[in-house]
């Protein structure tokens, strides 16, 4: 149950890419990925049905995910560079942290940390909020949080916590 569900993100994720962003369409879609995300864990725990496929397909669900609302609402957002700058140098820590945590543990890591869980969280927020709060405020906060959560995830894998 809990795979079809993710199976339903994956399908979601597809279809978006062909809404207009931002249209209801899109609003529709992005919500219902975003609660099958929520959901599919919810049901694998509850009927015990938590396995290693599934982690792996959930963890592609949420590439594809990721990457269509990145395709998707990057290029309709007028990001300023010091945006920009911030984002990157997020991604670069993050990027020195699975190579650390390939080096360390001999494997990839995902680091499921309350401060990488509120990180998604707020990007998931995001896109349903810039139409009442000005994408610099919450660059500020998304940012800041990211920051300190990519910082976290770098200690916690170098101390093998992940």
């Amino acid at each position: 149950m809990a795979n079809i569900i993710t199976c339903i993100r994956m399908i979601c994720s597809i279809v978006l890419v062909f809404c207009p962003a931002f249209s209801v369409s899109f609003y529709v879609l992005y919500v219902l990925a975003g609660m099958t995300d929520v959901l599919d864990g919810i049901v694998a725990r509850y009927f015990k049905t938590v396995s290693d496929f599934g982690s792996k397909l959930d963890t592609v669900a949420d590439f594809i995910f990721c990457l269509v609302c990145f395709i998707k609402i990057i290029p309709v957002l007028k990001l300023e560079s010091w945006m920009v700058i911030w984002i990157f140098v997020i991604a670069f820590i993050k990027l020195i942290n699975l190579i650390s945590a390939y080096v360390v543990q001999k494997k990839f890591v995902a680091c499921h940390s309350n401060l990488n869980k509120l990180t998604g969280a707020l990007l998931f927020c995001l896109p349903l909020t810039l139409k009442v709060i000005d994408l610099r405020y919450s660059m500020v906060v998304i940012g800041t949080v990211a920051t300190f959560a990519a910082i976290q995830e770098g200690h916690l894998i170098r101390k093998g916590l992940s």
